[in-house]
C-alpha cells in the first residue's frame, strides 16, 4: 500500500459519490469510485485499496451483499456502509456480519473522514501485526518477543509504524529486554529487507580498531592491511545498521558516526575517494542517553540525529502476564529436545517464575527454561527444577516448606494428607497435583511419619514442618 491510503467508494448514486469522493479527497486520501458492487469487486481483485466504503441500497448487488462476499475474499478490508438515518436494524446487522462502521445519511463529511483514518488505520495495524508474526514464526528467537501485556502490544503497533519509513529509532531498554530482536523485526518488515541488517555492539569493539571496522581501509594503509577490506558501514548499505549499546561509543567513535549520518558517505582509511552509504540506522542502549548527554558522556548532536522515534522496551518484571507464555514458548523450544519431552510446568513452579524481580529480563527466564528442562527426570517441570535465585523472592530454601497456600505449616500438612488419600496413596499423581517432585513429597511424608493412620498423623499436624 502506498503511503497515501486508497479507499475504495461504491454508490450508485453518482451525486452521492461524488459528494464523498471530493470530501475524502480534500481529507488527502487517495480515492477510486464504482457505481455498482459487481464493479466494485472487479476493481478491488486489480488494485489493492486499503478501505471500502459502500452504500446499502444498490443493485444488483447491496451493501450486505458486498459485506459477505469481501469477508470471503478479503477479510481483511475494513468495510464502512452508509445507511439511511434510523435504519438501527440494517446498521446492527451490517456490524454483526463484519463491518468495520456504518454512518447514518445524511452523511456529515467530518465523522466520514474520521471513521475512513480509523478504517484505515486499523487495516494498516492488521498487516503489521500479520507481518510481524510471519517474521516471528520464521526466526526462532525473535518469537521470544510473543506478549500480550499492554506495554508490548504498544511496542508491536509502534515497530509496524516506523517500519515502513526511513526514519532513525532509538531502543531502549535494560539487558535482556530483546532490543536486537526489536531491531530485526523493523528491518524484516520495511522495504530494506532484501538487504543486509548489519549489527555492532560498540561496547565490544576497542576504539582502536573502530574506525578500521566500520570504514574499512585500502591496502597497505597500516601494519596488517594486506588487501582492500570493505567497512562495517559500507556493507550495510541499502540495509539498516545496528548500533547496540550506542551509548558506550568513545567520543572519537561518536563524531566519526555523526559525520556519516550528516554527510550521507564514508571514506576508507588510507583513501582520498569518499563512498556514498544509503543506511537505515537503528540504535540502542541499556542506559537513558538524555542523562549521558546531561554528564558530557555523550553528543547531544548525535542524539538528536538517533532519536528520531524511540521505542522503551519495558523489564520482564512490569509486564508480568507475559511471563507464562514465554515460559510455556520456551518450554516448548527446549522440551521436546529430551529423551523423555517435559511438556509443562506445575502450578507452584509457575507462581515462582511470575513471581520472580527477573534482573536477566527475557534472556535470563530462557536461560532458566532451559536448565530447568535439561536436569529436570520427569515430565512436569517442578519448583525442585528451578534454580535458587529464583526461590528467593519468597525466602525459599531446598526444602520448600512454604510451596502451598496459607501462612501455617499445619494448612500445608493438611493439604499433603487430603491430596494423598484423594488419590489412594499414589505418591507420583499425589506430587504431580501438588506441583513438586516425588523426592519432596517423600522428605515431606518422612517428616509426618510414613505408614501411619491419618488420625495418628493428624494429632501430630499441630507440630511444624522444620525448615
Amino acid at each position: 500500500m502506498s503511503d497515501s491510503p486508497s479507499i475504495l467508494i461504491v454508490d450508485d448514486d453518482q451525486r452521492n459519490r461524488e459528494m464523498l469522493a471530493e470530501a475524502l479527497s480534500q481529507a488527502g486520501f487517495g480515492v477510486d469510485i464504482a457505481p455498482d458492487g459487481v464493479v466494485a469487486l472487479t476493481k478491488a481483485n486489480e488494485v489493492t485499496y486499503d478501505a471500502l466504503l459502500s452504500d446499502i441500497r444498490m443493485a444488483p448487488l447491496s451493501g450486505l451483499d458486498l459485506l459477505a462476499s469481501f469477508r470471503k475474499t478479503m477479510p481483511e478490508m475494513p468495510i464502512v456502509l452508509l445507511t439511511a438515518f434510523g435504519s438501527v436494524d440494517t446498521a446492527i446487522q451490517a456490524m454483526k456480519q463484519g463491518a468495520f462502521d456504518y454512518i447514518a445519511k445524511p452523511v456529515n463529511l467530518d465523522e466520514l473522514v474520521l471513521t475512513m483514518k480509523r478504517a484505515v488505520e486499523h487495516r494498516r495495524l492488521m498487516d503489521d501485526n500479520r507481518t510481524l508474526q510471519r517474521a516471528f514464526s520464521e526466526r526462532p528467537r525473535a518469537a521470544s518477543l510473543i506478549g500480550q501485556s499492554k506495554k508490548m502490544v504498544e511496542v508491536f503497533k509502534l515497530v509496524g509504524k516506523v517500519s515502513h519509513s526511513r526514519t532513525s529509532v532509538l531502543i531502549q531498554g535494560e539487558s535482556g529486554t530483546g532490543k536486537e530482536l526489536i531491531a530485526r523485526a523493523i528491518h524484516d518488515n520495511s522495504p530494506r529487507a532484501t538487504h543486509r541488517f548489519v549489527a555492532v555492539n560498540c561496547s565490544a569493539i576497542p576504539d582502536s580498531l573502530l574506525e578500521s571496522e566500520l570504514f574499512g581501509h585500502t591496502k597497505g594503509s597500516f601494519t596488517g592491511a594486506h588487501s582492500m577490506r570493505r567497512g562495517l558501514l559500507e556493507e550495510a548499505s541499502g540495509g539498516t545498521f545496528f548500533l547496540d549499546e550506542v551509548g558506550d561509543l568513545s567520543p572519537a567513535g561518536q563524531a566519526k558516526l555523526l559525520r556519516v549520518l550528516q554527510e550521507g558517505e564514508i571514506r576508507r582509511i588510507g583513501s582520498n575517494e569518499s563512498v556514498r552509504v544509503d543506511l537505515r540506522i537503528i540504535a540502542a542502549s541499556r542506559r537513558h542517553l538524555t542523562d549521558l548527554v546531561a554528564t558530557g558522556r555523550f553528543r547531544e548532536d548525535l542524539l538528536y540525529r538517533l532519536n528520531t522515534v524511540t521505542i522503551v522496551l519495558p523489564p520482564l518484571r512490569e509486564r508480568l502476564e507475559d511471563i507464562p507464555l514465554l515460559a510455556k514458548f520456551f518450554l516448548a523450544r527446549y522440551g521436546d529436545q529430551k529423551e523423555v519431552p517435559v511438556t509443562s510446568f506445575s502450578s507452584t513452579a509457575m507462581k515462582s517464575l511470575v513471581e520472580y524481580s527477573w534482573p536477566g529480563n527475557v534472556r535470563e527466564l530462557e536461560h532458566v527454561v532451559e536448565r530447568a528442562v535439561a536436569l529436570a527426570p520427569h515430565a512436569i517441570l517442578s519448583i525442585d527444577d528451578l534454580p535458587p535465585e529464583v526461590l528467593q523472592k519468597n525466602g525459599g530454601n531446598s526444602d520448600h516448606a512454604d510451596m502451598f497456600p496459607g501462612t501455617l505449616k499445619a494448612l500445608q500438612k493438611e493439604q499433603v494428607l487430603k491430596m494423598l488419600e484423594s488419590t489412594h496413596g499414589n505418591k507420583e499423581r499425589t506430587a504431580r497435583l501438588l506441583g513438586i517432585s516425588r523426592r519432596t513429597l517423600y522428605r515431606l511424608l518422612e517428616r509426618y511419619g510414613i505408614g501411619k493412620t491419618r488420625s495418628s498423623i493428624e494429632s501430630e499436624v499441630s507440630d511444624p514442618i522444620e525448615s
